[in-house]
């Protein structure tokens, strides 16, 4: 199956990529997900004819981790708590002044689930919709136009800027780490999955560059 590269850069002034073991005082990854980096890029442009697939991720900011307090009034409180209108405290650790450059690949969907009878009529029909995904990936990303209104990990956690690939923007060689796990994907497929969360051991960013798998 054919594959056709795509890339974006994100930076701002906080993000936060959630380790799941760090429970209700959250602290950040160093560099997006596999599912928050195919999330970025399908903000940008998404279709039911072709899947994103992350294949690495450039560090171009020295990490500094800050302590991040917010107040919750959400339906996950306790039952006190909501009845007597009192808001929950959430502690955090984000990263604060973050830049990135995200590279991916689309590749065309082969099966059935979700697609539109308009998106069947392109398959029969043979319309390549990853290199259509390209086109317009690329096209949206210099217009600056959102599917969705990007985000650094939490929706309130906006850019300063989305856009193609700065070319004073270089990964820090400095950033080397080795994680004992990574959250790599919350769903058991790249498109009409179902909640599976897996996770990849001994995770390496060398010289500011993460692969994923």
């Amino acid at each position: 199956m054919n594959s056709y590269p795509i890339a974006i850069e994100i930076a701002g002034p906080s993000a936060m990529w959630t380790r799941p073991d760090t429970g209700d005082a959250p602290v950040s990854y160093l560099a997006p997900t596999y599912s928050a980096a195919k999330g970025i890029f399908e903000s940008v442009c998404w279709l039911k004819s072709a899947v994103v697939r992350p294949t690495r991720v450039e560090i171009c900011s020295m990490p500094v981790w800050h302590t991040f307090t917010t107040n919750y009034g959400g339906p996950l409180r306790k039952s006190k708590s909501v009845k007597e209108g009192n808001s929950f405290q959430l502690l955090a650790t984000v990263l604060v002044n973050v830049c990135y450059r995200i590279y991916g690949e689309a590749v065309g969907v082969e099966h059935d689930r979700g697609q539109t009878e308009r998106s069947g009529v392109y398959r029969k029909a043979k319309i390549n919709g990853a290199h259509a995904y390209q086109e317009i990936f690329q096209r949206r990303l210099l217009k600056g136009q959102w599917y969705s209104t990007p985000c650094l990990g939490w929706k309130e956690f906006v850019p300063n800027y989305v856009g193609p690939l700065r070319d004073e923007s270089k990964a820090c060689p400095s950033v080397n780490a080795c994680l004992p796990s990574m959250l790599q994907s919350v769903f058991s497929e790249t498109s009409h999955g179902t909640y599976s969360p897996s996770f990849r051991q001994s995770v390496e960013i060398r010289k500011g560059v993460l692969h994923y798998a």
